[in-house]
């Protein structure tokens, strides 16, 4: 049983579980990653207050739940520009999968030996992290303890052998070692801890000399020119302007992009049309694009966000079709790539924002009257099934739009399906200048270093640049700009470990937890039979 003998007051406790939501909260505001190593130890010394009744269990119960709706309070508030209804969704399935694993830990603690109860907490988290990815229509990653470290890219180069469920594991066997060390007080303790941040420290700067400019790796991969637009049309403006008024300021930076560049981005939803899904390219924008290309720029291919429809008739073709009339459709947010030929790639979005883009299927029942409009279309869209890559003069590129960018897995299917390079095209700016769409970008980050591929992004009004499969930034154009930027990007063929097999430290650690739970159900009977 983990237990601490000294005795803390009520305002002790509530400073620790404040400690802990700020310090787990500052990397999403822009600080250190290193709080993280510490950010659950102030909240687990005040479970070791607390005896295995009940009535401290409810107790604990009240503190857990304070410390977590705080982090999500802390990180996530920029939600509330867009939506009040957000921050408020977001915070109560964040809080209940973080919950859950800390409060099976403090009940394994106060009744099975404490090995027991520390696997409880690294696997039952991550379990919850994995189990939180996954959830269909509920989806709302952005605190993966893993995606702490979106800012500190050069602690982190491993992510490409254990993706950001790695990370989360990382932070967590270190808490659970400075806990171990505060209530044993021993130096080989603190050594341990000390040791458990250094030496992946030591691994990733090693992992990152190795991709630099200088090194075979580099010198030996294809290279490509790709621009990237920020048309800087404010979200809220951008569904009430004209059509030809946004595709007017579209071909405007296109025609800003080089000659040499062969592929051009432009942002989520750029096209302002709603395009037939079967004939593509019989819209009226794809037709001008195209037409210019062959005038102007015959080895270009330009890929942008557009919104798609494919109609069904009277019969239900899909499970998220939506009726208007007496007619079913299915509307997709999709990139869509378009160069000289008379095809038009298409990739249709796979992961949906929750609220805006998706709702559970038992709420689309009622329509639309549970969606939240921001200014475009809403309720539930249709989803994209498969991560096809686009292909232009032999280059296999990944069309990725937005919030795909935070799912590493999803990721890796462009990359397992041939992607040499990650395209992310959006339109962040619903929560204006605030960090939601600062971390959208920093998130690629992430993708860039587990997948190893180079990342292009446009954004619409921010932030639009290129990273490096180290995960550093070459270029970027900020907030509320205008304009056109340009680099070379390498091509990368070679899966990592990670992009084979997907976020399998996620899989393990559901099964591990569920194992410790019945391992601690076991020991729990046995116990008492053996007492009895």
């Amino acid at each position: 049983m983990i237990q601490f003998k000294r005795e803390f007051s009520k305002k002790t406790k509530a400073a620790l579980c404040l400690a802990s939501a700020l310090l787990l909260s500052l990397p999403w505001e822009g600080a250190s990653c290193i709080t993280l190593f510490v950010g659950l130890l102030p909240l687990l010394l005040v479970s070791a207050q607390y005896t295995p009744s009940w009535r401290d269990t409810v107790s604990m119960l009240g503190w857990a739940t304070l410390t977590f709706v705080l982090w999500n309070a802390g990180t996530i508030w920029w939600v509330w520009n867009a939506t009040p209804a957000g921050p408020i969704a977001a915070t109560i399935c964040s809080t209940w999968w973080s919950l859950l694993a800390f409060m099976a830990y403090h009940i394994v603690s106060k009744r099975a030996p404490k090995a027991l109860a520390y696997v409880t907490l690294i696997t039952g988290w991550i379990a919850g992290e994995y189990l939180y990815t996954q959830a269909p229509a509920l989806s709302f990653p952005w605190l993966t303890l893993g995606n702490g470290f979106a800012d500190d890219p050069w602690a982190v180069q491993w992510f490409e052998y254990t993706g950001v469920f790695g990370g989360s594991l990382w932070v967590l066997l270190v808490n659970v070692l400075a806990f171990e060390a505060c209530l044993t007080m021993h130096k080989r303790a603190w050594i341990s801890a000390t040791l458990a941040i250094i030496i992946p420290l030591g691994i990733s700067i090693g992992l990152f000399y190795k991709y630099q400019p200088d090194g075979k790796l580099y010198s030996s991969l294809d290279k490509m020119t790709v621009s990237v637009t920020q048309p800087n049309i404010p979200c809220y403006e951008k569904f009430n302007n004209s059509a030809e008024q946004q595709q007017n300021n579209l071909m405007e930076l296109l025609a800003e992009a080089p000659d040499s560049a062969e592929f051009v981005l432009m942002p989520e939803t750029a096209l302002a049309e709603m395009i037939n899904d079967y004939q593509p390219e019989k819209a009226q924008i794809v037709n001008r694009i195209s037409d210019y290309l062959r005038a102007e720029k015959p080895s270009t291919m330009v890929v942008s966000g557009g919104e798609t429809m494919r109609l069904y008739g009277n019969v239900r073709g899909s499970e998220t079709a939506r009726k208007r009339g007496v007619y079913y459709m299915d509307i997709f947010n999709s990139s869509l790539g378009i160069d000289t030929t008379s095809k038009v790639q298409l990739h249709h979005k796979g992961k949906l924002v929750v609220g805006v883009e998706t709702i559970p299927a038992w709420l689309r029942k009622a329509g639309d009257k549970f969606a939240i409009d921001l200014g475009g279309t809403f309720g539930q869209l249709g989803i994209g099934k498969t991560a096809t890559p686009f292909e232009h003069n032999g280059k296999k590129v990944a069309p990725a739009i937005c919030y795909e960018g935070l799912y590493g897995n999803h990721m890796a299917e462009f990359v397992r399906n041939g992607a040499e390079a990650l395209f992310v095209v959006s339109n962040d700016g619903w929560w204006e200048n605030t960090p939601g769409h600062k971390y959208l970008f920093a998130f690629c980050r992430l993708r860039a270093i587990e997948l190893r591929r180079d990342v292009a992004r446009s954004a619409n009004t921010g932030v639009s640049g290129f990273i490096t499969m180290q995960g550093e930034d070459v270029q970027r154009m900020e907030w509320d700009n205008r304009g056109v930027l340009t680099s070379d990007i390498r091509l990368n063929d070679a899966q990592t470990f990670y992009a084979r097999f997907g976020d399998y430290i996620g899989r393990l650690s559901l099964y591990i937890a569920l194992l410790c739970l019945l391992y601690f159900v076991a020991y729990c009977v046995k116990k008492r039979y053996y007492l009895n």
